[in-house]
This record gives structure tokens, C-alpha cells and sequence, in this order.
């Protein structure tokens, strides 16, 4: 392994003037690598600084800056709320913004990006540091602490398994703050490097004009491009698919098969593993199922007595997760670090899985019912379900996921509440959350059912 993270930047596959476009704007590696040199100096002595999370080659630019500088990045959704925003930069201490993104509730420095290119930065393993943030269950998001040495063999394995180059063009237009969008989708370009073009929004025209070989996306706009076939048969050129965040129905893999020539990849992992199993650009690929561990990754699948389940395609069990990507821990947080590990040193997912006899995995679902997968978005439950009771007109409240042909889930929300409508407190989950985790349906009940001990039975809400 290099002990550069970022090689492009470094000019080891050359260089194009358009080697990285979001929308409308495109630069050089050179060019981003000299514009984060500018911004880097003004960095130094940080704790941590946030990243907004836009669509913009600022982002790239502040990212590389923080890298090179050795200041840890957090990524901060763009349509947060207030009170998502104010925990994600209190619990980090991040001690300034990257950018101007206009926040009037956030009272820190900004470091503008637009100052003159300055001398070109190179980003070592050693330096880089991310600091992603997971929807929990219980609670508000914890920090996930991933170092460059995590990144880069997460990146590495990926490109091993997916035959990924510098001769590949990648094209996606997913949110940049978490592992999908940013890390596969803009790391993975710097280190592989290919070059990148981000549709700033995934939608299947953007991906039809976009002329790649490598297209990334989640259940949600593979969906859409499939439901559009003129626009799925521009994509016949491309190299790979790859759908992520969520698993993939069957339907949608069929019928991007059968309109794109290409049966997608498929993958799983999560915040504090990075990408741990995928299929093969070179093997097989089956509906649902997510392949075999990349180079450096082990998993062990484990019955509710904590022997080693068999690997038969038929018995469900923990999936527990070992090797070179998984995260430093949990930031400030050493007793949920401690509590995420078994006493052998491996990562405890929380999904169950099964594994068939030549290690194929297909993930059958949390082992929790809290987390909500939504357009290729976790929700934690628990945090939606804070902030609906914080309202004084609510009195219960449980949120759920429900089957959704177009988003995977769909957040539904019932609640014990007097004078308010469901528009009015789906609204009010918006304004103080990133607007994806707002509940789509809010059903309004006299009361809610429980068990013996108080707590409430989703699986009756469910049906």
C-alpha cells in the first residue's frame, strides 16, 4: 500500500482538465490539489472542522485541504436541521466551516475556499481523517471514526474486485455526506484514479447523458432508470452497475439486466466496516445475495448461542465483521465502541445473514427493526421518534418502515397526539432533521400498543 491516499493528486496517472466534474463546474487533479493547498494552511491546530455537504467541487477542495492538514472532516448533511446540525458539530468539536453554506445557527468561523491556488498537497495515509455520522437507534448519531489507512484498503479491495482503473469514468449524483457518495464516489475516484462526474442530482436523464463506464447508485434511482427504457439502454455502454445502501429487488435487477446488459453488482457494508462484500466485475452475481468478503475483510456468521452457524444458504444468523476497513471507534464514545465488539475483536453488525457453501452472502435484514433504509438512506427510528416527542402536542410516539416499491422503505410514524395534524408534525420532524428523515405517513391513534413491559409492538403497528 502507497502511503499516499490520494495518488492522483499526486500526478501518478496523469492528469485531465476535466478529471473531476460536478454539474457544471470540472478541474484538473493539479487544479484541486493546488486550491486545497490554499486552504490548507488556515487549518492548522483544528480539532476538527465540518464539512457542508454540497454538490460542489468545494467539497472536494475542503476534503483534501482537511486531509492534508490532518484535521479530522465531518460531513454534515446539507438539509439537516438545526438540532441534527448543533449535535453533529458539538459532539465532534469541530471548531470551524468549510465554506459559507449560510447556516445563521451555527457560530463558527468559516474558511472560504476561494482563495488563489496554492502549492499542490499530497495526502497521506497517516494524516487523513473522517469522522462519519450513523443513524442510531436509540439515540442521537454516533461518530464514526475512519482513518486513511481504513479508507485506502476499503478502496483497495473495491477496486480489486470491480476491475477498477484509471481508464474507468465514474458517475454518480449521491449526497456527499457518508460512505456511498463520498468515500466510494470521491475517494475512490482520487485513488484509483478515474475520473469522476457528479450528476448533483441521481436522476436517470443526468446518467443517460453521462457517457461512464462505472455508474454507482441505490435501489431508489435504479428503480427509476429501469421504469425509463430508452434512458436505461443509454447505459448499455458501461462497464458496471453497482447499487448499494439498501438491498436491491429482484425485479429491478432483472430489468436492468434485461434493458442494460449488465446483471449489477451488488455490495453491503456499513459506516464503521466500509464496503466489506461484493460481488465480482469477474464472477457471478445473483439477485439479493452480496458476494464474498474483499481482500482483507473476514466475517463470521454466528447462532444466537454464539457457535459458529452453518454456511448451508439457509440459516439465518449475526454477521459479524473483521479486518483492515473496519473504524477507530466511535468519537468520545469508548463505552458504544467497547459495546459494538465481541470479545474476540470482531465487529457485531447487527444484521443477519446467511452464507452458502462457497461464501456467498445475502443479508437478510437488521437484527434490530429500528433502522429504516429510505431511498438509500439509514433513519434511526429512535431519533425521529425524539424528535416528534419533543412536540408538545404529542404524547406517543413509534416510527417504522413499511415496504415502498420506489424508496425500499418508507418512514411511518404513529403517534397519541391532540390538536395537530400528521402534515403538521411530519413538517415538524423536517425542520429540525435532514428532510429525508421525515415521516412520509403520520398516523394519528388514541392509543398504541404494548407489551407487559411498556414498550411498544411495532410488529402489531406493522401489519
Amino acid at each position: 500500500m502507497s502511503d499516499s491516499l490520494l495518488p492522483a493528486l499526486d500526478g501518478r496517472f496523469g492528469d485531465h482538465a476535466d478529471a473531476i466534474r460536478v454539474g457544471d463546474e470540472a478541474c484538473s487533479w493539479e487544479h484541486l490539489s493546488r486550491r486545497a493547498g490554499s486552504v490548507a494552511s488556515q487549518l492548522d491546530g483544528l480539532d476538527a472542522v465540518a464539512l457542508p455537504a454540497v454538490a460542489s467541487l468545494d467539497t472536494g477542495v475542503g476534503l483534501v485541504a482537511a486531509f492534508a492538514a490532518g484535521v479530522p472532516v465531518v460531513p454534515v448533511p446539507m438539509d439537516a436541521g438545526p438540532l441534527e446540525r448543533a449535535h453533529l458539530i458539538a459532539s465532534s468539536g469541530a471548531a470551524a466551516v468549510l465554506g459559507d453554506p449560510g447556516w445563521s445557527d451555527v457560530e463558527l468561523p468559516n474558511v472560504m475556499l476561494t482563495a488563489p491556488p496554492g502549492e499542490p498537497m499530497s495526502v497521506a495515509l497517516d494524516t487523513a481523517r473522517l469522522v462519519i455520522y450513523t443513524s442510531g437507534t436509540t439515540g442521537p448519531p454516533k461518530g464514526a471514526v475512519l482513518s486513511g489507512r481504513a479508507l485506502a484498503a476499503g478502496l483497495d479491495g473495491l477496486a480489486e474486485a470491480w476491475q477498477w482503473t484509471e481508464d474507468d469514468r465514474l458517475v454518480h449524483g449521491l449526497p456527499l455526506f457518508h460512505v456511498h457518495g463520498l468515500v466510494l464516489g470521491v475517494l475512490g475516484a482520487l485513488r484509483t484514479g478515474s475520473r469522476l462526474v457528479h450528476t448533483v442530482r441521481p436522476t436517470p436523464e443526468a446518467y443517460a447523458a453521462a457517457g461512464g463506464s462505472l455508474y454507482f447508485g441505490v435501489p431508489t434511482v435504479w428503480s427509476r432508470v429501469v421504469a425509463d427504457p430508452p434512458v436505461a439502454a443509454a447505459l448499455r455502454p458501461a462497464r458496471l452497475l453497482v447499487s448499494g445502501s439498501a438491498a436491491l429487488p429482484v425485479p429491478v435487477f432483472d430489468r436492468l439486466r434485461e434493458l442494460t446488459g449488465h446483471a449489477p453488482i451488488e455490495r453491503y457494508g456499513m459506516t464503521e466496516t466500509l464496503i466489506t462484500l461484493s460481488t465480482r466485475a469477474d464472477g457471478e452475481r445473483r439477485p439479493g445475495w452480496v458476494g464474498r468478503p474483499i481482500a482483507g475483510v473476514e466475517t463470521r456468521l454466528v447462532a444466537d448461542d454464539g457457535s459458529a452457524a452453518p454456511h448451508d444458504g439457509e440459516t439465518i444468523a449475526s454477521l459479524l465483521v473483521r479486518g483492515d476497513t473496519l473504524f477507530d471507534g466511535y468519537l468520545g464514545r469508548p463505552d458504544a465502541t467497547a459495546a459494538s465488539f465481541d470479545g474476540d475483536g470482531w465487529f457485531v453488525t447487527g444484521d443477519s445473514a446467511v452464507v452458502d457453501r462457497d461464501g456467498f452472502h445475502r443479508i437478510v435484514g437488521r437484527s434490530s427493526s429500528d433502522i429504516i433504509k429510505t431511498g438509500g438512506f439509514k433513519v434511526g427510528a429512535g431519533e425521529v421518534e425524539a424528535v416528534l416527542l419533543a412536540h408538545p402536542a404529542v404524547s406517543e410516539a413509534a416510527v417504522i418502515g413499511v415496504p415502498d416499491d420506489d424508496l425500499g422503505q418508507r418512514i411511518v410514524a404513529f403517534c397519541v397526539a391532540e390538536g395537530i395534524t400528521g402534515r403538521e408534525l411530519s413538517d415538524h420532524v423536517a425542520q429540525r432533521l435532514s428532510v429525508h428523515k421525515r415521516p412520509r405517513e403520520v398516523v394519528l391513534r388514541d392509543t398504541l400498543p404494548r407489551n407487559a413491559m411498556g414498550k411498544v409492538v411495532k410488529a402489531q403497528l406493522a401489519r
